[in-house]
C-alpha cells in the first residue's frame, strides 16, 4: 500500500494533509508514505521531519499521482477549481483520492473523479456522530477559524478589547456580537471573552442559548418564532423570507451598539444568509470591524467583497478567505488527525485497504451506469439504487438515470440538485427549496419534479420512476 501526499498547489493553501506525526502512524502499519518535497514548507513541516517519521520524498508531483493507491489531500478537485486539471490528468483507474471536494458546489469535479475510474471520498461529507467526531474536519476547521476571526477583528478594530483602569481613565471593554454559534462561532465567543471584551452571540437555533451561556457569551433573544429552527445534525434550517426580514429588523439596534461584528453562518453548497444589511451598518458606530467568515459563499453582509478588506459608511468590513489556511502549522495537525483516524477505518493492522460497505460512515455508491465506477461518500443514507443504508425509504430510480448525480449530504439526506433530504416533520423537501411536500405526494412528486431536473442534465428520462424500477 503506497499512500500519497502531494503539496497542495492552491493560490494561498499553506497546509499540508498529514503531519510528520500523523504520517509515523502510517509507516508503524508499513504503509508506505510518499510526500512530495517542501509539501510541508509553509506549515512549518520540513522535509526532514517527514524522513524522520519513515516517508518517502519525492520531487516530482507526477510520481506521488502514478504510484499512489491513495492520494491524500487538503483541497482537492471541486475544492480547487484553479488549477486542479493537471493532477486529474494523472489519477488512475482504480485510484483513491480522499480530500475536501466542495461537492454541493462543485458538483461537476465527482464526476470527473469517476470518469476516470477512481474513487474519491470528500471530507466534508463525514456524517455529525459521535463515532466520526475525530474525523470531522468541518469542526477542525472551523475552530480555527473561529478563534482567527476575532484576531483579525481585535488588529482592525481602533479599540482595545479590555476593561483597563489606568492613571489616564478608565478604557471601557469592546463590544463583540458573534452572528451564527456552530463550531465557529462558538470558538469565537471564547476567544473574544478571553481577551477582555463584552461577548454578545445570537443564533436562530433555541438550543444554541447554552452553549453561547458556556463559553461566558450573553444570548441575543429576539421576539422570533423559531420553534422549527433546527434541522438535522443539529443545523440551522433555512428560514421564509418573512422569518429573515423580520429578524434583520430586530437585529438592527443590536448591531448598532457593537465594537466588532464575526459573521459565521455559511451554508455548504448555497449562498450564504445575508445577517447585515447596508442599513444596518449605516446605524453601526464610526470604526466598527464586521469579520465575515462566509466570504466565500457570497458572505453574511450586504456590502462584503471576497478576500478583500473595505470601507463603507465609515466600517471596516472583511471578507477574508481560507482562513484555516492563515493558521496552518495546527490546521494541518488537525486536518492530518482527522485524515489519520479515517484511514484506520478503511485501512487493516496490515495498512491494506478493506471498505466496509456496511459502515455508516462509509456507504458505497455501487456501479454507476454499470460502468464499474464506484464513489465512496461518508455517511449516505442510501446507495444511488435506491437500497437504504439508514431509516430513510427506498425512492431513489434506478442506476441508468443517476449518472448525473452530484454528490450527496448525510447530514440532511440531499442528493445535490434533484434529490430529497428527510426533513423533522417526516416531509420530503427539493434541495434549495423550503416547499414542503408531504409523503404520500412523493410519487407525483418524482414523476413532475424529477424528470424536469433530469432533463436539465441532459439524462434520459424513464418511462416509469418508482422505487421498484431497477
Amino acid at each position: 500500500m503506497i499512500i500519497g501526499i502531494p503539496s497542495e498547489i492552491k493560490t494561498g493553501e499553506k497546509r499540508v494533509a498529514m503531519s510528520p506525526a500523523n504520517v509515523q502512524s502510517l509507516t508503524d502499519k508499513s504503509v508506505k508514505v510518499l510526500i512530495q518535497s517542501d509539501a510541508g514548507n509553509a506549515a512549518g513541516y520540513p522535509d526532514n521531519e517527514y524522513l524522520a517519521a519513515g516517508a518517502t520524498i519525492t520531487g516530482d508531483r507526477a510520481e506521488v499521482f502514478t504510484s499512489a493507491d491513495i492520494v491524500l489531500q487538503v483541497q482537492s478537485f471541486g475544492s480547487n477549481n484553479e488549477n486542479s486539471a493537471d493532477d486529474l490528468a494523472m489519477i488512475r483507474q482504480g485510484q483513491l483520492i480522499i480530500g475536501m471536494m466542495d461537492p454541493l458546489a462543485s458538483p461537476q469535479a465527482a464526476l470527473d473523479v469517476a470518469g476516470k475510474g477512481a474513487t474519491a471520498i470528500a471530507l466534508e461529507l463525514v456524517p455529525r456522530i459521535s463515532r466520526a467526531q475525530s474525523m470531522d474536519v468541518l469542526s477542525s476547521m472551523a475552530t480555527l477559524a473561529g478563534y482567527k476571526a476575532v484576531l483579525m477583528g481585535a488588529s482592525a478594530s481602533p479599540r482595545i478589547f479590555p476593561l483597563l483602569m489606568t492613571a489616564a481613565g478608565t478604557l471601557q471593554p469592546a463590544r463583540v456580537l458573534i452572528m451564527g454559534v456552530g463550531v465557529a462561532g462558538l470558538q469565537a465567543c471564547a476567544t473574544a471573552k478571553r481577551l477582555g471584551a463584552v461577548v454578545e452571540a445570537y443564533d436562530v437555533r433555541p438550543a444554541a442559548r447554552e452553549q453561547i451561556l458556556s463559553v461566558g457569551a450573553k444570548p441575543v433573544e429576539l421576539d422570533l418564532d423559531t420553534g422549527e429552527s433546527e434541522g438535522a445534525g443539529g443545523y440551522a434550517k433555512a428560514q421564509g423570507e418573512d422569518f429573515l426580514q423580520r429578524q434583520r429588523e430586530l437585529m438592527t439596534a443590536v448591531v448598532a451598539e457593537q465594537d466588532i461584528i464575526i459573521t459565521t453562518a455559511a451554508i455548504p453548497g448555497a449562498k450564504s444568509p445575508i445577517l447585515v444589511t447596508e442599513d444596518m451598518v449605516v446605524a453601526m458606530k464610526p470604526g466598527s470591524v464586521i469579520v465575515d467568515l462566509a466570504a466565500e459563499r457570497g458572505g453574511n453582509c450586504d456590502l462584503t467583497e471576497q478576500g478583500q478588506t473595505i470601507v463603507a459608511h465609515g466600517v471596516t468590513i472583511i471578507g477574508p478567505e481560507n482562513v484555516p489556511s492563515e493558521l496552518p502549522y495546527h490546521a494541518s495537525q488537525m486536518y492530518g488527525k482527522n485524515m489519520e483516524t479515517l484511514l484506520a477505518l478503511i485501512l487493516s493492522d496490515n495498512g491494506e485497504l478493506e471498505l466496509d460497505f456496511d459502515d455508516e460512515i462509509v456507504a458505497v455508491c455501487n456501479d454507476l451506469a454499470n460502468r464499474g465506477i464506484r464513489v465512496i461518500v461518508a455517511g449516505l443514507d442510501m446507495d444511488f439504487k435506491g437500497n437504504p443504508f439508514g431509516p430513510m425509504p427506498a425512492l431513489m430510480p434506478t442506476a441508468e438515470y443517476v449518472t448525473k448525480v452530484h454528490a450527496v449530504c448525510p447530514r440532511t439526506g440531499n442528493l445535490a440538485n434533484y434529490s430529497f433530504r428527510k426533513s423533522q416533520s417526516d416531509a420530503l423537501v427539493l434541495l434549495g427549496e423550503t416547499q414542503e411536500y408531504e409523503p404520500l405526494s412523493r410519487a407525483a412528486f418524482y414523476k413532475a419534479r424529477l424528470k424536469e431536473k433530469l432533463r436539465t442534465l441532459d439524462v434520459k428520462e424513464p418511462e416509469e420512476i418508482s422505487p421498484n424500477n431497477k
